[in-house]
């Protein structure tokens, strides 16, 4: 079946511009647009899209507390959220793992790059692997390591082959790439990724990134 998109951006050449690239892939479907955050909640909890692609900056309700009402909403199956950023608004970044968006990707990102994303984030991972995407991240917990959190107690009740797994994924590796640097099979590194996420409370990637930046296990650079 097809991956359904909706695109929120208030700038209509971007959601046409996105929506004619994306719409041309044979695995991916653009079932809706909206100009602002508002209108991205109500379409996103109408169409029950597989990925919202939101920007940052909209009128009426900013992309953020849009991707909040999107992802509080738990939709079964899940509604991801890829944020699309600028260089300028890279504080964001943080926020919007830290709420439960499925990462984030620049607005002047080549054109597969885009496509890529979407179906990563449909996939149901993280969109982190990208050289930019880590430094993005490096950069965000760098400046908020005044205020980091004290490890979690609960990082204590992971094996060390399970905390050696959740710092890979904090540095960006996908299941295949953890796989192939641990020696072995990526069903097994999918084992391993849900009992992380299933002992430390985390809902996906994003927010096993942030705990693991937060908590020193990994350290931004």
């Amino acid at each position: 079946m097809a991956i359904t998109v909706l695109i929120a951006d208030d700038q209509a050449m971007v959601r046409q511009g996105f929506g004619a690239l994306l719409g041309a892939q044979t695995d991916i479907s653009v079932v809706g647009d909206a100009p602002d955050g508002k209108v991205a909640v109500a379409e996103a909890k109408r169409l029950r899209p597989d990925v919202v692609l939101m920007d940052v900056r909209m009128p009426q309700m900013n992309g953020l507390d849009a991707a909040r009402a999107i992802l509080s909403a738990n939709f079964d199956p899940p509604v991801r959220v890829l944020m699309l950023t600028t260089f300028d608004i890279d504080d964001y970044v943080y926020e919007a793992l830290s709420i439960g968006a499925s990462g984030f990707l620049l607005k002047d990102a080549p054109a597969e790059e885009l496509v890529r994303a979407v179906r990563v984030v449909a996939d149901g991972e993280a969109l982190l692997a990208p050289t930019i995407t880590r430094r993005l991240i490096a950069d965000v917990t760098r400046r908020r390591n005044s205020v980091r959190t004290a490890p979690s107690p609960a990082l204590g009740t992971l094996t060390p082959r399970e905390r050696e797994v959740l710092e890979l994924v904090a540095k960006g590796l996908s299941n295949t790439e953890i796989a192939t640097a641990l020696f072995v099979a990526e069903q097994t590194v999918k084992t391993h990724v849900s009992k992380v996420f299933s002992k430390l409370g985390l809902r996906d990637r994003a927010q096993a990134v942030v705990l693991a930046y937060e908590s020193g296990l990994v350290v931004p650079g």
